[in-house]
């Protein structure tokens, strides 16, 4: 049994770009910067308080990297060991959204590179599927379940980032270092891709 039914998952596809503005709006960078000054000075309540805020949107962005679910969960863990080894480094210029992400992403990219090594096929199908995954929420794991199926890496990050993270389309150009009408065109197409999948889906 599907987690939820397909005109439903479609009607909350399409809702997902207009809730976008109003999580991304939610990040509050003053807060998160004392949170960080907080885990420099070795407070784990401050880390696990980070975690709890941050977890769900970090692992789908992971996932959308990874396209597994036990990759994406033990590079979720390392992110946060990272944070907390080197948050002292971190300097508050009002950019901990994406100082945490590129931590992030360069814990992927170690796996890829460590399997790579090892000569190890990725393995996507590893896991929970994301309808499956109780690390997402429903619109998270709506936009996971067709973007990893019909997107490429490229696209799959400025969806996650933006629709799921919550990065302005700004931030998305700046932390992937596109143009942002790259972002803004390659985002629309993907979306267009999206909801015509499920819309198809949903005919079957």
């Amino acid at each position: 049994m599907q987690f939820i039914n397909d005109r439903r998952k479609t009607e909350m596809f399409m809702t997902v770009s207009d809730s976008t503005a109003k999580r991304g709006s939610a990040w509050n960078e003053q807060h998160t910067e004392q949170l960080i000054v907080s885990i420099a000075g070795g407070d784990t309540s401050a880390l696990e308080e980070l975690y709890h805020l941050t977890q769900a949107p970090l692992y789908a962005y992971l996932l959308s990297l990874l396209k597994n679910s036990a990759d994406a969960g033990d590079a979720l863990q390392d992110t946060y060991l990272d944070v907390f080894t080197t948050a002292a480094r971190y300097q508050p210029q009002g950019h901990s959204r994406a100082w945490l992400y590129a931590i992030a992403k360069n814990k992927a990219m170690m796996t890829f590179r460590r399997k790579k090594i090892r000569g190890e096929v990725p393995e996507e199908e590893s896991g929970p599927e994301p309808w499956e995954d109780p690390h997402l929420g429903r619109e998270e794991r709506m936009v996971l379940s067709a973007a990893l199926n019909i997107l490429s890496e490229e696209e799959r990050q400025i969806v996650t980032l933006h629709a799921v993270s919550g990065f302005r389309f700004r931030e998305v150009a700046s932390f992937l270092e596109l143009p942002i009408n790259t972002v803004l065109s390659k985002y629309h197409r993907a979306m267009k891709r999206l909801r015509r999948q499920l819309s198809e889906e949903e005919g079957v």
